[in-house]
């Protein structure tokens, strides 16, 4: 009775997606003027492939966004260095994503735009590129895509999976749980971030045996290389910053930055020198920053400008994608945002971590699926993640760090030991999974 319930509620999203298709095509062109869709490739989001189709099999790896992006890269080095044999195609659904990834992606990957969930794009895109496996990051669960695959026999596959409260509500809904448990019980595997989100699963009807658990994807880092420009750069910029006191503020919200710029104001009175590199989440948000720091007679330099880092200039303002690791490896301090205001969810703290940083973040509710993250590097080392509850236990926190050194070495060690714990062995494990529960499966 569940599965037939579960049918009749996708043939109703089915139809719903194919009566609102023009609408929904309408508004990709409206994003095409807006520029937030490629001005030539755009057609891939309706299934309109730009490529041919290679010979041999092919492995599917699909991401939404920038973040869930780069943590299928490892992975796909992996299947490129084990398995040269099958083709590989990459997609994700945003143009920023797109503008990073492309230049991060091994020689031979496809990469495509992926196609919305709409019954002709979702049939055209599988038709013309006949994957044998599919691979989803973290929380794509779209019924055309899922069940178009399950009807032509495509392996499916779930890495870090993860369901919000939220998300877990909206899909565990007597009107929808039906549904949900039919999308899921079409997966091969699913991966899920962590014994919580392993619960989730379970409780939405995930049969057990897919659930298998290889460790978080994001503390799997990768590194990129850079232009010779953007390495030259950096490289300036460390020469810049060496003889004075630094700190970063990354992925900052709107509203967050007022916090930020208060604590900077109150180091400069004890710190003269002090540089802050405020990195927001949006590169528009970091030129709206600079521009009103200007405004009011603030010396700022701005990445996308390349500007040089001036005597008189204590705030640098990252606006541009994709090189928040590089710039960890400038400051001994990362606060990381999206966390000290209400309604965020936090961010990734791992990839800080990983560049040796003393990571601050908020307390509370605000980090999301990410206080996993903040709960295992403490549990490994409690001096990893130094937690704080707003402005002025922030502000207490860097003026601790700045004048004791060693306190900040010891912060900074307890932060690599614990990422290096947590990251090891998680593409091993992943190739393991794969390879038993996808591989074998799709190229029998």
């Amino acid at each position: 009775m569940a599965r037939e319930r579960g049918n009749l509620l996708y043939m109703v999203y089915r139809a719903l997606t194919y009566g609102l298709s023009p609408l929904i095509r309408l508004h990709l062109r409206w994003r095409k003027l807006r520029g937030l869709e490629h001005q030539l490739r755009w057609p891939e989001r309706v299934g309109r492939p730009s490529l041919p189709r290679p010979p041999g099999p092919l492995l599917w790896f699909h991401a939404v966004s920038l973040g869930e992006g780069r943590a299928a890269i490892p992975v796909i080095k992996c299947f490129v260095e084990h398995r040269p044999d099958i083709n590989i195609l990459m997609t994700t659904a945003t143009l920023s994503a797109f503008e990073v990834i492309k230049n991060w992606l091994p020689s031979g990957v496809i990469y495509q735009f992926a196609p919305l969930d709409l019954p002709a794009a979702m049939d055209d895109f599988l038709g013309h590129w006949k994957p044998n496996a599919i691979v989803l990051m973290e929380s794509e669960l779209w019924p055309n895509l899922i069940m178009g695959a399950s009807t032509k026999g495509i392996i499916l596959a779930l890495l870090n999976a993860r369901m919000s409260e939220k998300s877990f509500n909206n899909w565990s809904g007597p009107l929808v749980s039906p549904l949900t448990s039919l999308l899921l019980s079409k997966f091969s595997l699913i991966a899920p971030l962590n014994t919580l989100q392993a619960i989730r699963f379970q409780l939405l009807q995930a049969p057990l045996f897919t659930i298998n658990f290889s460790g978080d994807l994001k503390y799997a880092m990768d590194e990129f290389d850079m232009s010779g420009r953007d390495r030259k750069c950096i490289e300036d910029l460390r020469v810049q910053l060496a003889p004075r006191q630094v700190w970063m503020a990354s992925s900052i919200h709107k509203g967050e930055e007022e916090v930020m710029l208060g604590v900077h104001e109150a180091l400069k009175e004890v710190y003269p020198g002090v540089v802050m590199i405020l990195v927001p989440r949006h590169p528009q948000h970091g030129k709206e920053i600079a521009l009103g720091l200007q405004k009011k007679g603030v010396s700022v330099a701005l990445r996308s400008h390349d500007d040089k880092l001036m005597p008189e200039t204590s705030i640098y303002v990252v606006d541009t994608l994709g090189e928040l690791r590089d710039f960890y490896k400038l400051t001994p301090v990362a606060v990381i945002g999206g966390s000290f205001l209400p309604n965020l969810a936090g961010h990734n703290i791992s990839e800080a971590s990983a560049a040796g940083c003393a990571v601050l973040t908020v307390t509370g509710y605000h980090i999301g699926h990410f206080r996993h993250m903040v709960q295992e590097m403490q549990r490994l080392n409690p001096l990893s993640v130094l937690q704080v509850s707003g402005k002025l236990e922030l502000e207490k926190a860097l003026f601790e760090l700045f004048s004791n050194s060693t306190l900040l070495e010891r912060h900074r060690a307890a932060a690599r030991q614990a990422f290096h714990v947590l990251s090891s062995g998680i593409i091993e494990n992943i190739w393991s999974i794969l390879n038993f529960h996808v591989l074998k499966k799709a190229l029998r």
